[in-house]
């Protein structure tokens, strides 16, 4: 019962984390080096991410710097970005690429709000099938005869309280990641 009580949790974290990432992903008006993590250089002839290669830093709030330890690689870099869907322009001067990121319009804003809070009914919905399923072996293990009624009512009643709290951190996230859109 440990077991399935531990892999329960360990895989609603794992939700959470992804729902991290992808809010980390999501391009707000400001340079964030997160952007570019899913943007991949021909780097003789192996796919290489951008921050193998580059420095990669933010020089001002929405100016993104990508300086490559080898200038030969500038214009490898510049076009992996022009054919990734960052949506950005990269701006070549010889020595490093600049990606200035456009201030946010209150259209953009609210459709991105939109987004983020799909991203959180998904999480959720992520936690409850990982709670169903766990539920599930609780049930099959009592059939079993492997626990008894009481260990199985404990289970599922703990199952719920880990299940309240990863949604409730879901939640926090999200209020959190769409006030800072809008603030933007």
């Amino acid at each position: 019962m440990k077991t399935v009580i531990k892999s329960t949790e360990e895989k609603m974290t794992k939700s959470i984390h992804h729902l991290e990432t992808e809010f980390s992903e999501i391009r707000a008006g400001r340079a964030n080096p997160a952007v570019l993590d899913k943007v991949k250089v021909d780097y003789y002839g192996t796919p290489t991410a951008i921050n193998q290669l580059a420095a990669v830093s933010v020089t001002e709030a929405r100016t993104l710097t990508i300086q490559p330890w080898d200038t030969s690689i500038l214009r490898s870099i510049e076009k992996a970005i022009q054919t990734s869907d960052v949506g950005i322009n990269p701006q070549n001067d010889g020595k490093v690429i600049r990606m200035i990121f456009p201030p946010l319009t209150e259209d953009r804003r609210k459709e991105i709000v939109k987004e983020i809070a799909k991203m959180g009914e998904e999480a959720k919905i992520s936690v409850r099938s990982i709670r169903r399923d766990s539920m599930d072996k609780l049930k099959a293990m009592k059939k079993s005869g492997d626990i008894t009624e009481d260990d199985q009512k404990h289970g599922e009643k703990k199952i719920q309280e880990i299940t309240d709290s990863h949604i409730k951190k879901i939640d926090s996230l999200t209020e959190k990641k769409q006030k800072q859109i809008m603030e933007i």
